[in-house]
């Protein structure tokens, strides 16, 4: 039985049409009318136990206001939704103890308080029996590096360090799912690679459900191994990462570095992308020329003593669908 389902899940937000004037304030009055947005519409997924899912769109598309529905925040408008066996905005209590939630913008932590209070806290808000409480602690602590500033009131954290305690605090209670919503948004290098780290772990070693939204196309890249991408309220892709690099990652880059310095090259089927002393980037299509018929070109015609593959990133790919929309692709050549 999945963890998560939606079925045809809809939510549209009503707003009164307000007109200008004091005639129009006074119309208003007597006579109301309203405009109507679709947020979401028709959003079927599920989700087993264990997965962890990169829910990913443009600005608008409509990934926080699911989220807000699977945490019971907000009411679809129709459809169905089941969290752990739970209607979420029906079961709110039920469901909060199911999951843990860590916005990139937003804290639970306590403003005044230091970090070890702040997480007794929420040890009693939970009912966390206290010999877990402290196990989960000593794990986390060592994770997520957090006994040096453990006494320091939150208001006094730095960006990295709040977030490893936001980290702890939405883990400490043993959720079966989380939320993360632009989790490593502001942080520097290490802090995202300690969260980065924590998240696959927790992941990997309690079987905890993650969904996780990001601008950061690099965390999904690292972490995800299926994506659901939602443009316009609607899901228009999901799937593993490698079936998208593979439908829309259709061109690749054969980096060559040349034995000898050549005036011109030209080889059948690419074209130069960057040059730099003997080394050039050829770019091809990878559903008409094969890596290895490519290399074969470049062997016939030069002497060369390096070559290697560079395959488009994530962020590459889903730029282009932005842009262009998602429809399937023509399968590349070795995959037909």
């Amino acid at each position: 039985m999945p963890i998560i389902e939606t079925r045809e899940l809809r939510k549209v937000f009503r707003s009164l049409k307000r007109q200008s004037g004091v005639l129009g304030t006074l119309l208003t009055l007597f006579s109301r009318t309203y405009e109507e947005k679709v947020a979401v519409e028709d959003v079927t997924m599920s989700l087993e136990a264990g997965e962890l899912v990169g829910y990913i769109g443009p600005n608008g598309a409509g990934k926080s206001t699911t989220i807000k529905m699977l945490t019971g925040i907000l009411v679809p408008t129709s459809g169905e939704i089941r969290v752990a066996g739970l209607v979420p905005h029906e079961k709110r209590r039920q469901n909060a103890s199911n999951i843990g939630v860590v916005f990139g913008q937003r804290s639970q932590l306590y403003w005044d308080l230091p970090l070890r209070e702040s997480f007794e806290l929420l040890r009693a808000i939970y009912g966390v029996p206290r010999d877990r409480y402290r196990q989960n602690l000593a794990h986390f602590s060592a994770i997520l590096d957090l006994d040096r500033f453990m006494a320091t009131p939150v208001r006094q954290l730095s960006l990295g360090e709040r977030m490893r305690g936001d980290f702890a605090a939405a883990m400490m209670h043993d959720p079966q799912i989380v939320y993360l919503d632009e989790p490593t948004i502001g942080l520097d290098v290490v802090a995202k690679e300690a969260i980065r780290n924590f998240i696959s772990e927790v992941n990997r070693e309690r079987g905890t459900t993650v969904i996780l939204t990001t601008h950061d196309l690099a965390d999904v890249e690292r972490l995800c191994s299926r994506i659901i991408l939602i443009d316009n309220g609607t899901i228009i892709y999901d799937g593993s990462v490698e079936r998208l690099r593979t439908e829309y990652g259709t061109h690749r880059t054969l980096v060559v570095t040349f034995a000898e310095s050549y005036d011109d090259i030209a080889v059948e089927g690419t074209e130069i992308d960057g040059r730099e002393g003997n080394t050039a980037r050829l770019r091809f299509d990878r559903r008409t020329l094969t890596a290895e018929a490519l290399i074969r070109r470049v062997t016939e015609k030069y002497a060369i003593t390096d070559v290697s593959i560079i395959e488009p990133d994530i962020e590459t790919i889903v730029r282009r669908i932005y842009v262009e929309g998602y429809r399937e692709q023509v399968p590349a050549i070795g995959q037909r």
